[in-house]
Parts: C-alpha cells; sequence; structure tokens
C-alpha cells in the first residue's frame, strides 16, 4: 500500500456497515417476508364477485340456513294435582298429557266413544261458587233445590256441581271459557231438557218426552229459572202462571180480557187447570181426558149425555161453538146468534137468511134476545119424547 491510496481506502471503510448490522437487517427482512406468506395461504380464496352480463339483474346471494328451535317445553296441565302428575310420569306419559283415557261420569251413555276428553275436574264445593256467584245462590237456597235436609234434592249431594259439573278448572282460570262441564246457557234445548229429567222424571212430568213443548224445543229454562225466578212456587220467569204462559201465547192471554171470559182474571183458575204444559194424552196439552169435549166435560158434566136428541156439533167438539179462552159474544160463542146458527143451519123450514125484507120489516124475534136460542134452549140436547128440534 502506498501512501497516496491511504486516505481514499479509510474513506471506504467508513461507509461500509459493519457485519452484525448487515445480520440483523437481514433477519428482519427473512420474517417479514415469511409472515406475509404465511397469511396469504391462510386465508381464503374467494373469487373476486363476476359482474354480471349485460341486461341481467345480479343474482341475490343465498340465504342463510335458519338455526332449528329448540324444543318446546311441556305445558303442566293446570287441572291435575301433584299427585296425579307423578302417576302419569311414572305410567310413561308426559306433564299434563293423559296416560289412558278416563271415563267421564258426567257424559250421556249415548256419546261417541271417540270423543276427545282432554281435562279431569275435580270438585271445590258450594262454597268457593258463593264467593262469587252470591245472587244465584241465594236464590238457589231459598228454593226447593237448597233443602239440605232432603236427600232427593241437589243441595244434599254436591251442591253447584250437581247440575254444573266440577267447578275446581272454573275457579283456578275464572277468566277461561268453557271450563264447565254443563253450561246450560250454551246448550242445546234438548239436552238441557234431559238432564233435569235425569231428576224429574215422575208425575206430571214423565209425559215430556213427545210432548208438544218438547217436539218445539221449548226448553225447562224457557219458562223456569232456578237462580233467577220471578214466582214464589214453581221457580217461574213470571209473576204467575198465567203471565209466563203469555210470554208465549200473547194471543190467549189477550182473549182473557174480553167481555165473556173463564174465570182467570178473577184468579179461580189459571193456565194449568186445563192444560198440562208437561205433557198430555189429550190434545192441545189439555189434562182431562182424550178429546176436547172430554176436557170441557170435566167441568161441565151436566152437558155430558147420553142424550134421545144429540146436537151433531155437541157431540163433535166443544170448540165448534165456544172458543174456550174468551170472546166478546155472550157464553163465550165464536160468533154472535143467529149468525153462529146460520153457519150450519142455512136449509130449515124457516128462511134461508135472516136478512130477507119480511123478517127485519116484521121485527123478527131471531134478532132479539138469544136468537135462536128463545125457541131451542136444549141446544146441548134433550131427552124429551118430543125434543126432536131440541125444543124441550
Amino acid at each position: 500500500m502506498t501512501p497516496s491510496n491511504t486516505p481514499a481506502r479509510a474513506h471506504l471503510l467508513r461507509r461500509v456497515p459493519s457485519r452484525p448490522a448487515v445480520a440483523i437487517v437481514a433477519g428482519v427482512i427473512c420474517w417479514t417476508f415469511a409472515a406475509m406468506v404465511s397469511l396469504a395461504f391462510s386465508a381464503p380464496q374467494t373469487p373476486p364477485p363476476q359482474p354480471p352480463p349485460s341486461g341481467q339483474a345480479a343474482p341475490k346471494p343465498a340465504p342463510s340456513a335458519p338455526e332449528p328451535a329448540p324444543a318446546p317445553e311441556p305445558k303442566r296441565n293446570p287441572f291435575l294435582d301433584p299427585d296425579e302428575e307423578e302417576e302419569e310420569e311414572e305410567e310413561g306419559a308426559a306433564p299434563g298429557q293423559k296416560a289412558a283415557k278416563p271415563t267421564n261420569p258426567f257424559e250421556a251413555d249415548d256419546e261417541e266413544p271417540d270423543a276427545p276428553r282432554t281435562r279431569r275436574f275435580t270438585y271445590t264445593g258450594t262454597a268457593k261458587c258463593a264467593r262469587c256467584h252470591m245472587k244465584q245462590l241465594k236464590a238457589y237456597r231459598e228454593g226447593p233445590h237448597g233443602r239440605e235436609w232432603d236427600e232427593r234434592t241437589p243441595a244434599a249431594s254436591l251442591g253447584c256441581e250437581t247440575c254444573h259439573g266440577p267447578g275446581q278448572a272454573h275457579d283456578d282460570e275464572p277468566a277461561e271459557k268453557g271450563l264447565l262441564l254443563r253450561p246450560f246457557v250454551k246448550m242445546s234445548p234438548r239436552e238441557a231438557s234431559e238432564f233435569c229429567l235425569s231428576c224429574h222424571n215422575r208425575g206430571e212430568h214423565a209425559q215430556w218426552q213427545g210432548s208438544v213443548h218438547a217436539s218445539r224445543n221449548v226448553p225447562c229454562a224457557g219458562c223456569h229459572s232456578i237462580h233467577d225466578p220471578k214466582s214464589t212456587d214453581g221457580h217461574l220467569r213470571g209473576a204467575t202462571i198465567v203471565a209466563t204462559c203469555a210470554r208465549c201465547h200473547r194471543e190467549k192471554a189477550a182473549k182473557l180480557q174480553r167481555s165473556a171470559h173463564m174465570p182467570v182474571r178473577e184468579g179461580k183458575m189459571d193456565c194449568t187447570s186445563c192444560h198440562g204444559p208437561h205433557g198430555t194424552t189429550n190434545v192441545r196439552l189439555l189434562k182431562a181426558g182424550n178429546t176436547i169435549n172430554e176436557s170441557c166435560l170435566s167441568c161441565h158434566a151436566e152437558k155430558r149425555g147420553p142424550f134421545m136428541w144429540e146436537h151433531a156439533p155437541v157431540r163433535e167438539s166443544c170448540a165448534t161453538c165456544h172458543d174456550a179462552h174468551g170472546s166478546s159474544n155472550d157464553r163465550m160463542l165464536v160468533a154472535k146468534a143467529p149468525m153462529l146458527c146460520q153457519r150450519c143451519h142455512i136449509v130449515s123450514r124457516h128462511p134461508a137468511t135472516i136478512y130477507d125484507r119480511v123478517a127485519l120489516a116484521n121485527r123478527n124475534n131471531r134478532l132479539v134476545g138469544r136468537a135462536c136460542v128463545n125457541c131451542h134452549p136444549n141446544l146441548h140436547g134433550s131427552n124429551h119424547p118430543s125434543g126432536q128440534y131440541l125444543e124441550r
């Protein structure tokens, strides 16, 4: 080395870095490159979205599959006691479900065997019913159904639940509808009447089946009210028997207000004096006999006969000439005499009509008094040998 080259070499040596520094920089570069390569290979390789062809809409992304909903827990049946739930779990049934189909003693015998039964009911007692239904309970206890000393009454058995069924479900959830076995308001008239007949099946009620009221779907509750009666006897919906019948038979009740009427307005008799509303063997629900005449003759025995000379209309039906509920004519006749007689006697030894000029001018006696009955008083029949024309 010559002295002339020494300063230049020293300058180059000052600009070249040392070996340890070079090694550190190279290590950092290699570590960074390796990290970038590993990150590139670990990321999912998703192709870039391709633009849709011209004139077509971009496809919608496929919806993700919904997660499966968790299985609902079995509901607890509020109508079962804890002991009953344990019995069902032992038999393999889930809580709130029946393991076997029980026998319901309150269902009718003719019910279909496959009818669904989803609840079991228990009794609570009349005391719990009284907490809410005090008004209904008051009328119930004051009536014949509330006589505890009489073993035939509901009060001697299960009280309110004798007729309405077990009330535990209704007591637990009073706001829910349909928890009573027998809601009489929603039952059909025939079903409600059949339940009443399970006790009231003797005496005058024995002929209810097939009667006029039963065939027209008139329920027992149409005339009677257990919890809101207006009468002192019979749990009637009206204050009297006549008022109860007048709710449907208005035209018959109106006839009682006419001048000639039966002694109903005076209180000497009522509708049930002649009619049996629960069924009879006679027509028109008449109590006595099997015909209208037999019913009338049960009181008017003097018209019974037999007569030597009979009057044909009398033998056929008393209602041919009389209106039993009332009339504006004398003796409750359906028409005023002699027009009533002229309905049948249009050909006789008398003129065919009373409205001829001679009869009116001479003031015929058939137009005054009792008309034809002035001369033929025994029009119901005569036993006189000469009473062919009912004159004697």
